[in-house]
């Protein structure tokens, strides 16, 4: 499984943090609280309605969901190392979605940042197309790649 060939995604509730790393490695990550669901039948309708091969550490939902992917670990970098070994690409290329809401990102151009951005002359940035958070490769980003590389 691929970020840019593979199934959309539903991390159920045990799978926030998780969530953010798939996003930054360019999975469509659908985070189940995001979406104000946490019911199990409704975690599992809202897949099935969309499309995504769910994500739990729930076995019991992962069996009556069919496309679903069981990981064991509680621990973010174990729970990566078990995506790896199911044969998912994790590797960080250019942002593409949202950390944050899963949105897409578009490159914003020059005068177009906030204040607290750095200037696109310095360094690309990009702004999520639904809730207009900016991003760019700082620190956080360095942080994740090196938990990548050492999986």
């Amino acid at each position: 499984m691929t970020s840019r060939s593979s199934p959309r995604l539903l991390l159920d509730a045990m799978l926030g943090k998780l969530s953010t790393y798939l996003r930054m490695c360019g999975y469509d990550a659908a985070y189940a609280l995001d979406r104000g669901v946490e019911d199990d039948d409704a975690v599992l309708a809202l897949a099935r309605q969309e499309g995504r091969t769910l994500l739990t550490r729930d076995a019991a939902l992962a069996t009556r969901a069919g496309d679903a992917l069981l990981l064991e670990s509680k621990d973010v970098t174990d729970q990566l190392r078990e995506l790896r070994a199911a044969g998912c690409t994790l590797s960080l290329d250019d942002p593409s979605r949202c950390s944050a809401c899963n949105g897409d990102l578009e490159r914003v151009e020059s005068g177009e940042t906030p204040e607290h951005t750095p200037g696109v002359d310095e360094q690309r940035v990009w702004r999520c197309r639904n809730c207009g958070q900016h991003f760019w490769k700082g620190s956080h980003w360095e942080s994740v790649e090196e938990t990548l590389s050492e999986l």
